[in-house]
């Protein structure tokens, strides 16, 4: 059974920082492709970054150069750091096992940044 627990997220200003952890468990996380998904209040679920088992990454134009997304497999710990943010990046944010928006996901992390 897939569980995914997302944790990290809180209050920000904005130009601030925050590191988002995602703790895996229940499937081979080493072989899984893995991604961060976001949703604000009446928008749409954005892919905001993913990881392939084998390195390539995945960032969505509006968080390019500001996220960084990482694993450790030994920990099976995904992780999203959070730069440089923007009162545009508040919105709840999901762990996703999948390469893309759609997948089995954790129950979220609140993630607010004030300007």
């Amino acid at each position: 059974q897939v569980q995914l627990v997302e944790s990290g997220g809180g209050l920000v200003q904005a130009g601030g920082s925050l590191t988002l952890s995602c703790a895996a468990s229940g499937f081979t996380f080493s072989t899984s492709a893995m991604s961060w998904v976001r949703q604000a209040p009446g928008k749409e679920l954005e892919w905001v970054s993913g990881i392939t088992d084998f390195g390539p990454k995945y960032y969505d134009n509006t968080v390019k150069g500001r996220f960084n997304i990482s694993r450790d497999n030994a920990k099976n710990l995904l992780y999203l750091q959070m730069t440089n943010m923007k009162p545009e990046d508040t919105a709840v944010y999901y762990c996703v096992k999948s390469w893309g928006p759609y997948g089995p996901r954790g129950q979220g992390t609140q993630v607010t940044v004030s300007s």
